[in-house]
């Protein structure tokens, strides 16, 4: 009886494989589905479509703190600094007031100062270069006060 069911399963296992194995001839392109690619779109970078930022700082009389505006605009360059490749410059400039040694030193303050804060906002310390012109380079020719507190600044470039 045992060699009668024996015989009988391994028949069963025979069948069950080649039904498994036939194949049939039918026509499966009603059924298959049509897949688009997604439609291409240009990444346009920041620096394409970002509005040109004011490139000048202006500090007070004898002052290398920075005021709250400067702030404001500081964070927005570090935010487009940030990871960005290439050297930027500092120059730290002055009114004529003072030797020229002290305004060197003052406006080497001034572009440090603009430095540090912009290395505090994750700007890589590596790619920013400070230089002092002093009262070397104004901005505005004259003796006003209008005309030195144009003097009293950092150029970002």
């Amino acid at each position: 009886m045992f060699k009668s069911v024996k015989t009988g399963l391994g028949l069963v296992c025979v069948l069950a494989v080649t039904a498994g194995c036939s194949s049939t001839d039918t026509d499966d392109s009603a059924n298959q589905q049509v897949v688009t690619p997604p439609p291409v779109v240009e990444e346009t970078t920041a620096t394409e479509t970002a509005v040109p930022l004011d490139n000048v700082v202006y500090f007070d009389f004898d002052q290398s703190l920075l005021k709250p505006s400067t702030r404001e605009l500081l964070i927005k360059h570090a935010d487009r600094m940030r990871g960005a490749a290439g050297t930027v410059r500092l120059e730290g400039h002055a009114d004529e007031l003072g030797t020229r040694e002290y305004n060197l030193a003052l406006g080497e303050r001034r572009a440090n100062a603009v430095r540090d804060f912009l290395v505090l906002q994750g700007v890589n310390a590596a790619n920013l270069e400070v230089i002092s012109y002093g009262e070397e380079r104004p901005a505005q020719e004259g003796s006003s006060e209008s005309a030195r507190a144009m003097n009293r600044r950092v150029v970002i470039n």
